[in-house]
């Protein structure tokens, strides 16, 4: 399977990007490309996607900097998504892993590529601008 880290330094600390990132009702400031809107439905966090209601699950509250979430797309493909924030100087390097999963074509992929470096590039301007909840 196909895959391709991306990274991004933030001049934040990774404690700040950390709970920012982590924190599921911050999603539609720093991802519009896939969140519009999200609420917390029956024990679980439900994301509005362009593609329709998607299961946002990040993995348990660590202080190692792990944001690896699932996503569950209303066809109910599940697809995890390793997330790491780590220390980098006197700030932070956010690193997400994303994965060419079984159907996707080269350029769906290169396309996620994309809007994920943009979406990171968000959340750095978000956490640099003190634009946050």
């Amino acid at each position: 399977m196909k895959s391709t880290t991306i990274s991004m330094f933030i001049d934040a600390p990774p404690a700040r990007v950390y709970a920012f990132a982590a924190n599921p009702v911050n999603l539609p400031l720093w991802v519009p490309s896939f969140c519009t809107s999200v609420a917390f439905v029956n024990g679980e966090w439900v994301v509005q996607s362009p593609d329709g209601p998607v299961v946002f699950a990040f993995v348990e509250a660590n202080q190692l900097g792990v944001l690896d979430h699932t996503v569950t797309l209303p066809s109910g493909l599940r697809l995890t998504n390793p997330m790491r924030v780590i220390a980098n100087g006197r700030g932070s390097e956010l690193l997400f892993t994303l994965f060419q999963h079984d159907g996707m074509s080269d350029q769906q992929f290169n396309d996620d590529a994309v809007l994920v470096r943009s979406d990171l590039d968000t959340l750095r301007r978000v956490l640099e601008g003190g634009q946050q909840r």
